[in-house]
């Protein structure tokens, strides 16, 4: 069987298998379609957090983003990992403590505002279309370039997907099409990656090769892959590329965004009692942590395999480079999708590929009749091309696509997920009609599932960024102004509904137009986007620190300038504090 007809008839069947659970788990009553009627197993909630936490940026993005910046990606690595511990001690246990369907109807309730809930919904949307632009980017990646189909045909088919399962079902259809997509994608990554560490390094085990010496050469992995970078005029892979303040924002605004996003929170609503809460999400940091130890050893293999194959030979040697002409059929089949692209600047023939901006390398590239970097290759796709690079079997291959399907879709249907509750119960319900059967609540959940995936398909047709890039907005919008406001309104009795408002739309604002200034987003940058024009020399990936400080610092000058919430709800965030008591 070919490539081609494998790689249809693998991706086919886990269609099915979606569809087949959305249609049994069919959701009948608010309850199911917001929180699958809170009798979801922690294991197999843990599973379906996993699965909606691994995006499209975790399973494509990630581990390409480590094996071109190298010590500079651990900060991806160490902040959506930490993030989770957060999550399990400071919000998890308690949110489920206090029972309700949505984080803005925790915030209005806790803030005692309707306009508190509106602010936060406009928060969570925010965040919520940031991060499905990553995914349905990822989308449109997997399907044009294993499918071979075009990226908005490919696109098209993702959001029907979605759609069938995310408006059938609900929160109980999605729940469980997450524990068939985490199946499906830990194996897609785990299996190429255990081939590549035996091939390459003897040990099956790629956590365990990322450390080990290469078969047939006295060298290590790391230590060979920071050789051959050097010489190619790159950064040693081993070497941090951000300056230490940037690496801590960043680290830190990963974790607490984690920590602060709605589609990931409401998970933790699903299960039966507070301390399955707990155990959820002790579940789901294992789960996690299979892709996430695995992630440094596929982006090292994956850049060594990259560079091997461009360069066969001794740099700066005719028969050193590869030649275009000979260029293998995984190279042809990419330079389609227009995501890796090759330029002859000398018109040799042969491909030079090192890095072009190091000055000091220059003269050295000048001297081997190089005229610049001829091969551009997009972060997103090394991993799924990694397999193909490495040459392994046509069924490894299409397990991967499927594997990255799974990955962009099972988050993109938590999100819209989420943007629907929110639409339906905290607006229409919450707000505008508060007299609304179950039955027309349910109805207008579903038509703003069917809005979102709409608005999501169109993201996707016009992303902003590379997946990770965009994710990473994400979790900053969620630390500047979900987080604080979640965090105090838990432990702090004395912030009130004004503070709280100010609180949120100052860090929202201030986050979102810092990204503005420096990535555009959907339009040019209105400032160039170099570390001397940064805010204390802090990224746009890292800058929602800033506003998480901000937040807090405007929403406790706010509070203790006005009036003492009142004793209600003081008794509220005392109740919630004790979630031993619940059962």
């Amino acid at each position: 069987m070919s490539l081609q007809a494998l790689t249809y008839l693998v991706v086919g069947l886990s269609f099915l298998l979606y569809i087949g659970i959305a249609i049994a788990s069919k959701a009948k009553t608010t309850g199911d379609f917001y929180v699958a009627g809170k009798h979801v197993h922690p294991v197999a909630n843990g599973m379906a957090t996993a699965a909606d936490w691994m995006s499209a940026a975790s399973f494509i993005s990630m581990a390409g983003l480590i094996a071109f910046l190298g010590y500079g990606g651990s900060v991806y690595l160490m902040g959506w990992t930490g993030g989770y511990v957060l999550l399990a001690l400071l919000l998890a246990p308690y949110l489920r403590k206090y029972g309700k369907f949505t984080v803005p109807e925790f915030i209005g309730d806790r803030y005692y505002s309707k306009a508190a809930r509106v602010v936060a919904v406009i928060c969570l949307i925010f965040i919520s279309f940031t991060y499905v632009a990553g995914q349905m980017r990822g989308v449109g990646i997997v399907f044009s370039r294993f499918l071979e189909v075009p990226v908005s045909l490919g696109l098209l088919i993702g959001m029907g997907i979605v759609f069938i399962y995310a408006v059938l079902g609900g929160m109980k259809g999605i729940t469980y099409t997450q524990v068939a997509q985490y199946c499906v994608l830990i194996f897609a990554y785990t299996v190429p990656a255990v081939f590549i560490a035996l091939q390459m390094t003897g040990n099956p085990v790629p956590q365990l090769g990322l450390g080990s010496k290469l078969l047939h050469e006295n060298v290590f992995l790391l230590e060979k892959l920071d050789g051959l970078v050097t010489d190619l005029g790159f950064r040693a892979y081993t070497e941090g590329n951000k300056t230490t303040i940037d690496m801590f924002m960043i680290t830190l605004a990963l974790m607490v965004g984690t920590a602060g996003l709605p589609h990931v929170i409401v998970r933790f609503f699903t299960v039966p009692r507070v301390a399955d809460a707990r155990k959820s999400a002790g579940f789901a940091l294992l789960f996690i942590a299979i892709l996430y130890t695995t992630a440094p050893a596929v982006g090292a293999m994956a850049r060594l395999n990259l560079i091997n194959t461009m360069q066969p030979g001794e740099i700066g040697t005719v028969e050193g480079h590869l030649s275009y002409v000979e260029r293998p059929q995984w190279f042809r089949t990419w330079e389609e999708t227009g995501l890796l692209t090759f330029e002859d600047h000398n018109q040799d023939g042969r491909i030079q590929y090192y890095n072009d901006t190091n000055e000091s390398y220059r003269q050295t590239a000048e001297g081997f009749g190089w005229k610049g970097n001829e091969l551009r290759v997009d972060p997103d796709i090394l991993v799924l091309a990694n397999p193909e690079i490495a040459r392994l079997p046509a069924w490894v291959i299409a397990l991967i696509a499927a594997g990255g399907i799974a990955a962009a879709l099972s988050t993109a249907a938590g999100l819209l997920l989420v943007i629907s509750s929110s639409i339906s119960h905290d607006l229409l319900k919450g707000i505008f009609m508060p007299g609304i059967t179950e039955k027309d609540e349910l109805r207008a959940s579903r038509v703003a599932a069917a809005f979102a995936i709409l608005v999501a398909g169109y993201l996707g047709f016009n992303p902003p960024g590379f997946v990770a890039q965009v994710v990473a907005f994400a979790f900053g919008l969620a630390a500047a102004s979900l987080f604080p406001a979640i965090l105090m309104g838990i432990f702090s009795k004395r912030i009130n509904k004004s503070g709280a408002i100010a609180g949120m739309l100052t860090g929202l604002v201030f986050t979102f137009g810092y990204i503005v200034i420096y990535k555009g987003v959907f339009f040019e940058p209105l400032r160039e986007n170099i570390p001397a024009n940064w805010l204390f020399g802090i990224s746009p990936e890292g800058i929602g620190v800033v506003g998480m400080m901000l937040n807090f610092a405007v929403a406790f000058v706010v509070s203790h300038l006005g009036e003492t919430p009142p004793e209600e709800v003081q008794e509220l965030v005392e109740d919630i504090r004790v979630p031993r008591l619940a059962r």
